[in-house]
């Protein structure tokens, strides 16, 4: 690698390369170069330049014969391989067809040879583009030879496509006249004798004479053929002092070549740091009166979601799609932007609801719609996957409303991407593990268990690995199945499990009440095991829990095989690890623990993950997803986050368990009141789904505002012992006056909100929100002072009577004595260090739902305390708590229909 001119350009690659790795150790730029051939003259010295610059090099060889598809098929492959970050090709002059030039993608193209670099270059946009190493080498060449070329008339002989449209462009940037000719043309040697420079393109023909180029004429001989790696003859006999060899050309451009590649790995590395997305967002055109939901969904079509991936950073092989609106996003991306700052963590939660809901989804999306489509900020929402049961039973969708939606709203609501149905086939799965394993423990002698635990397959008896685990569990250190004692034996083979403690529950994605009870294994078949089990909701699934909380694959397979499933009769844990079904629940789980990539109306992207039940879990959507979108959005985004029900509930949750599990921490919380929950709370009538709301909520009236307003002060103050600020989102009806929003605005910033505004998201879509947005940016630019309510290490009676006094101002609590057993039995079982999640109603702030307002001198009352250990926390029951929704007496089911000719979906709310 001796020479002069090439030294320069390889020290400065290699300087930069090294100030680019100081700031990002483990990146090493790839180059990709796709050989048709057997020529490793160019192999050998882009592999010594590559190392000397420290690069790395991979050599992707092809048989000569390859046709144009079997290299376009190797192109299209290293486009989407993200660990390389340029593409080079070495292929024969015939098979540099547009088809095959124009398959690289322009980021990788090193070469120069794409359209879209040409077009680039002629444009003179030569610092966004690659431009042709050779025509580079060829300028800097002739400049450090001491040409002038200011004026100089340019003959390009023999060169062809994109080298010779490179030349031609940088020799007319520096004022020289250029013409280009073949070999064979007429007008030759008449251009020769005009040439002050001539440019050899490719192998000068035995035919024509050196005489025709005149003499002191500079000639520069570039005849090897750079890109196909083969060496034209050269050029004896020219007796010029202007002569330079070929050597030099395909040398310098190959250190060139090196240089683009440096280039392109501080492009790839700028894109993986914060950059404001290049969003298309959708108009949205609104109409009053507002149409329902589903023709408001209807009549925006959204963008694709592969465009949409692509906008926000995500790379091709990070998405698997699902139809056209919908993809699963891998966790690889996790690990690809680890050193991204995160974004701003906003979690929208609200005050106690009326049996109608206040509008928190909405709110998220309307907040989400304003930050990106009309302040031109990152932002992600991320919600919860809506359980199928109530969508044909009352409460109908979850997608949001007006013109504050996910879209479609109807993928959205049904089935997404099978999410719940995986749970509920892992779910059941372990459900029929349990009583299939006491039926065969019941029926079976010892060995005959044993060999059928660990059959002879072909003469051989082995362990399965999650059988091996158990024996350690046991303190059995022994590999071989014959090697076991009696005793070892019926220890490996008996759980012994006492169905009296089963907690572990059948699910099903449907409301219906008659599950709630049922009697199982009444069939012969059974040998007389039966016992009285239940169904609940799908979302009610510890599963769900474990999949909302999870960070890792391998995380939530260590949560699945922790997950306590009733206890032996020693009063010992029974785990599904013990049952050996861990490693089939994670399979099932694989593509479920994926988020789902979403859009809203107005085109900003949507994460939809998990959806557990927020009452017996902490309802809330994933961990995964937050932190997924926390990366995408980069350092000055915002991901905006939903929890269940009320404030004293959702959003104690998402600090004490959620926060607790991701690591993250709030910037802001966003509390939404609606004029009509706070008349609710001020004494006005009942509220009923279904039933025409009173005059008291369609009419003004103040002092019922005004009375109400102690509960949303009651949840600002809530928020306030986490030490995150509180921006009020007052959601507008259409009958409220702005004499009432007027007050609840006041009230809640004397009762400490960072800031209160009035949000209109519903009529007229992010535009309604601005305001909110600009609010929350400007708190979220404070200090988080972030703590937990609670030391874990506390007693578990110590921290539920701490949430019950300090969020739902409670007086005392009252445990029954089966729920002090239960806290007795987890305390001795070492399950005593989680985090509480209360199973308490969500329609007041004590255990009574008609209690409205801010209860005081309440006791409250702890009629049982169960435990999830996948998931990672003891749920305390207050009062009864159903898993399974019940239909009503006329269900959402009969207003939605599907159109046959058009296959669309009618009466969805």
């Amino acid at each position: 690698m001796e020479s002069r001119m090439v030294n320069p350009f390889q020290k400065n690659s290699k300087e930069a390369l090294r100030l680019l790795q100081e700031k990002n150790p483990a990146f090493k730029p790839v180059l990709a170069i796709i050989q048709a051939g057997d020529e490793n003259l160019m192999q050998e010295i882009n592999q010594n330049l590559a190392e000397e610059a420290g690069l790395n090099i991979t050599h992707i060889c092809l048989p000569p014969d390859s046709s144009e598809d079997e290299i376009i098929d190797e192109i299209l492959k290293i486009n989407e391989d993200t660990r390389v970050h340029g593409l080079a090709l070495q292929i024969s002059e015939n098979s540099f067809s547009n088809k095959v030039l124009n398959a690289l993608t322009p980021e990788k193209d090193v070469d120069g040879v794409t359209d879209i670099n040409l077009g680039k270059l002629v444009r003179g946009d030569a610092h966004e583009c690659f431009v042709s190493p050779v025509a580079r080498a060829v300028i800097e060449l002739l400049e450090k030879s001491g040409v002038n070329l200011d004026g100089k008339k340019i003959l390009v002989i023999g060169a062809h496509g994109s080298v010779e449209a490179a030349l031609q462009c940088l020799f007319q940037r520096r004022g020289s006249l250029t013409m280009s000719s073949q070999w064979k043309a007429p007008q030759l040697q008449s251009k020769l004798h005009e040439a002050d420079v001539v440019i050899l393109g490719s192998p000068k023909p035995e035919e024509i004479p050196l005489t025709w180029i005149q003499p002191g004429t500079t000639v520069l001989n570039c005849s090897h053929d750079f890109l196909s790696g083969k060496v034209g003859c050269a050029s004896p006999g020219v007796h010029s002092s202007g002569h330079i060899e070929e050597e030099d050309v395909s040398l310098l451009a190959a250190a060139l070549r090196i240089q683009n590649m440096v280039s392109s790995g501080r492009r790839w590395l700028r894109e993986q740091q914060h950059r404001r997305w290049r969003l298309h967002c959708l108009k949205l055109q609104p109409l009053s009166p507002v149409p329902s939901d589903i023709e408001i969904s209807r009549g925006q079509t959204p963008k694709a979601v592969d465009v949409l991936a692509k906008e926000i950073g995500l790379l091709a092989d990070e998405i698997e799609i699902y139809g056209k609106s919908k993809a699963k996003v891998r966790l690889s991306l996790l690990e690809r932007l680890k050193d991204q700052a995160d974004g701003k963590y906003v979690l929208v939660a609200g005050i106690t609801p009326t049996p109608l809901g206040e509008g928190k989804s909405t709110v998220t999306i309307g907040l989400v719609q304003a930050l990106t489509a009309h302040l031109n900020v990152n932002s992600f929402a991320c919600l919860r996957q809506p359980s199928q049961g109530p969508t044909f039973g009352v409460k109908g969708g979850a997608a949001g409303g007006g013109y504050a939606q996910v879209i479609p709203m109807e993928e959205f609501n049904l089935h997404l991407t099978g999410d719940i149905h995986a749970i509920t086939a892992a779910n059941n799965l372990l459900a029929a593990a349990i009583d299939t394993r006491i039926l065969h423990e019941n029926t079976q002698t010892d060995k005959a268990l044993y060999n059928r635990l660990v059959p002879l397959v072909n003469g051989v008896r082995e362990f399965s690995e999650i059988q091996l685990a158990r024996l350690k569990k046991l303190g059995i250190n022994k590999t071989n199945p014959s090697t076991l004692t009696e005793e070892e034996m019926s220890r490996f083979a008996r759980l012994d499990i006492d169905p009296s403690t089963i907690t572990w529950q059948r699910v099903l994605d449907t409301n219906d009440r008659f599950l709630r009870k049922i009697t199982i294994g009444q069939a012969g078949t059974e040998k007389g095991y039966s016992r009285q089990a239940q169904f609940d909701i799908a979302v009610a699934s510890e599963i769900m829990a474990v999949l909302a909380l999870t960070d890792s694959l391998t995380d939530m397979k260590a949560r699945l095989g922790r997950m306590v499933v009733a206890s032996d009769k020693s009063g010992q844990p029974v785990t599904a690890e013990d049952l050996g079904v861990t490693g089939a629940l994670t399979v099932l789980m694989k593509d479920a623990i994926k988020p789902t990539l979403m859009q809203t109306l107005e085109g900003t992207p949507v994460f939809v993950h998990a959806g557990p039940f927020a009452n017996i879990a902490h309802g809330n959507s994933s961990v995964l997803a937050d932190k997924i979108a926390l990366k995408l959005v980069g350092e000055e985004g915002f991901v905006v986050t939903e929890a269940g029900f009320g404030a004293d509930i959702g959003m104690e949750k998402f600090f004490n368990i959620k926060c607790r599990a991701s690591g993250l921490v709030p910037n802001v919380v966003v509390l939404v009141a609606t004029v009509r929950a706070l008349k609710m709370h001020g004494g006005g009538p009942s509220v009923t789904p279904g039933v025409p709301l009173k005059k008291e909520y369609t009419e003004e009236n103040i002092q019922l505002v005004a009375d109400g307003c102690c509960n949303l002060q009651k949840q600002i103050q809530i928020a306030q012992l986490f030490g995150v600020p509180v921006v009020v989102a007052v959601n507008v009806f259409k009958t409220d006056t702005r004499a009432e929003i007027d007050l609840v605005c006041e009230l809640a910033k004397r009762a400490g909100a960072f800031d209160a505004v009035p949000c209109y998201h519903w009529s007229v879509g992010g535009r309604g929100s601005v305001d909110l947005a600009q609010a929350v940016r400007e708190a979220a630019s404070k200090r988080s002072r972030f703590q937990f309510l609670y030391d874990v290490q506390l007693p578990i009676v110590e921290k539920i009577r701490t949430i019950a006094q300090a969020v739902y101002g409670a007086k005392d609590i009252e445990l029954s004595p089966m729920a002090q057993s239960k806290i007795d039995r987890y305390t001795e079982q070492g399950f005593g260090n989680l985090p509480i999640c209360m199973a308490k109603t969500h329609l007041s702030l004590s255990h009574q739902p008609d209690k409205k307002g801010v209860p005081k001198d309440f006791i409250l009352p702890i009629s049982d305390v169960r435990a999830s250990i996948g998931a990672g926390f003891i749920y305390p029951l207050v009062g009864t708590m159903s898993t399974m929704p019940g239909l009503p007496t006329r269900p959402c089911f009969y207003d939605i229909d599907l159109d046959t000719e058009t296959e669309q979906v009618k009466g969805l709310f």
